[in-house]
């Protein structure tokens, strides 16, 4: 079983639903990846475990993987209650709905909120929508390779494009 398969599990094991451990196993995780202390992100913001930013946070904090799992399950849920208090149209998937999450975890809800992508979701067009994302690829002003890595991953997720074993994995779930 692949590290993003159990992620998912465990993710769901804590009571999260399929869109957020779908978000934080196949989106999120594998983008920000897993470091136990505090270190600083392409553009100098604090951070630790899975991309996990507070204005707590200081150089030098070391953690367990048990409590980044603990941080990353509580980052899902406020950036998810975030996300849901400004769209204002159901999700044509679960999928899209991670792709979104996995957005607003890396950007945050104030980038979102003023974007294009928000404007075509809430009016319905979810195509253009999902077509904004591969537009986010700058940190600083600099386009950064992960970044189009995780846009374009996001935007497959976004339109359906899931991998086969994700799929299975997720129906698998489903139908228990």
């Amino acid at each position: 079983m692949s590290t993003n398969s159990t992620l998912y599990k465990k993710l769901l094991g804590v009571g999260l639903g399929s869109a957020l451990a779908i978000s934080g196993s196949f989106l999120i995780a594998p983008s920000e990846g897993l470091v136990n202390k505090t270190y600083k992100d392409p553009i100098g913001i604090i951070t630790a475990c899975r991309g996990h930013v507070d204005s707590t946070l200081k150089m030098g904090q070391t953690f367990t993987t048990d409590q980044c799992d603990a941080i990353f399950a509580d980052d899902l849920v406020k950036h998810d209650k975030q996300l849901l208090s400004v769209v204002t149209v159901p999700f044509k998937s679960d999928y899209e709905h991670a792709a979104m999450l996995s957005f607003v975890y890396n950007v945050g809800i104030g980038k979102f909120k003023s974007s294009t992508m928000l404007k075509d979701l809430n009016k319905g067009d979810h195509e253009g929508a999902c077509s904004e994302l591969v537009k986010w690829t700058r940190a600083g002003g600099t386009v950064m390779k992960g970044l189009v890595i995780r846009r374009t991953l996001e935007h497959q997720y976004c339109v359906g494009e899931v991998p086969l074993e994700v799929k299975d994995l997720v129906q698998g779930q489903t139908t228990k």
